[in-house]
């Protein structure tokens, strides 16, 4: 009869068991969302990123600026401007962006229409001439305009080189 009683107890510790296995065996063929890796320069990867995986409207504002701040073209004439983790702590310590830095700048008509998503993101040893940045523009839709080395990108942000290629605020 002890035998009996022993192993009653045994299973609900055997179930855990296995459960526990088959959960883990599903986490190292799925890992969870924080284990996803950001995105090479590829302008759709970039998009599906921020968008599906690490949402940018969930990232923090740029440091001092509201939502729909006054901007200028080529972005719109309203913007506002999300940055994720190593950004915002990059603009908080003022020594220039760190690498895995993006910056996520919506576009606004005047009569707040959207009119498109331009994100720059920071990898290292990308393009070393104009920062690192790879630059994106996005419709409104989500499709890609424009990603990579983008002359007239990196044309008009050359002018902020000493600020790190932005305009947005103070990096440095």
């Amino acid at each position: 009869m002890n035998k009996i009683i022993v192993s009653a107890a045994l299973v609900p510790f055997v179930f855990a068991l296995i459960f526990a296995s088959a959960a883990f065996a599903i986490h190292e063929i799925i890992p969870s969302e924080s284990v996803i890796p950001e995105p090479g320069p590829n302008a759709e990867q970039i998009n599906a990123y921020i968008v599906k995986y690490k949402p940018y409207t969930a990232w923090n504002l740029w440091p001092g600026k509201e939502k729909l701040y006054k901007g200028s073209q080529p972005h719109g004439e309203l913007l506002t401007t999300f940055v994720n983790t190593p950004a915002f702590f990059s603009i908080n310590d003022k020594k220039g962006m760190a690498d895995g830095s993006m910056i996520a700048k919506e576009g606004y008509s005047a009569d707040k229409k959207f009119l498109g998503l331009f994100v720059m993101y920071k990898i290292k040893g990308y393009n070393p001439q104009a920062g690192d940045w790879f630059y994106a523009r996005y419709a409104p839709d989500g499709k890609v305009l424009a990603g990579g080395r983008v002359e007239a990108c990196m044309q008009c942000h050359e002018k902020q080189k000493d600020n790190d290629y932005l305009f947005t605020g103070p990096v440095k």
